[in-house]
């Protein structure tokens, strides 16, 4: 029995504290991956999606945002992090009234309005376009 207990601490590595590990065959598992991500990788804005709003604060290019709402935000972006929470500037805000009047065919009216400085909370978000000019 000591053999076998000396055996296993050899092969899995209990002695180090170590949980054993399964063999790995064809691709590794998202688990081995975030694990061997680094710390500093966590807020690289870099690539990815949220490289996006990167290039935007940085050449202070204005973003058109869909949000859940059914509303549009034209505006700049100041800040954002990782759960795509925004600090706004020169913000349009742009939606869409039919009105609810005696009339059987109201016709929708666009409407908007100029909200100086605005934070946008990140669940509210469902798609950012970069204006292209």
């Amino acid at each position: 029995i000591l053999a076998q207990a000396v055996l296993a601490q050899v092969l899995f590595g209990f002695a180090s504290g170590r949980q054993p590990q399964p063999l790995r065959r064809g691709a590794p598992s998202l688990r081995v991956m975030a694990d061997e991500a680094k710390p500093e990788d966590k807020d690289n804005f870099d690539v990815g999606p949220l490289s996006v709003l990167q290039k935007c604060v940085k050449d202070n290019s204005q973003v058109l945002i869909n949000c859940r709402n059914n509303r549009k935000i034209l505006a700049r972006v100041k800040a954002f992090d990782r759960h795509s929470n925004m600090v706004l500037e020169n913000v349009r805000e742009m939606w869409t009234e039919i009105p609810h009047g005696g009339k059987k065919k109201a016709k929708p009216v666009n409407k908007d309005r100029f909200i100086s400085k605005l934070f946008l909370r990140g669940d509210s978000v469902i798609l950012v376009l970069r204006n292209p000019k």
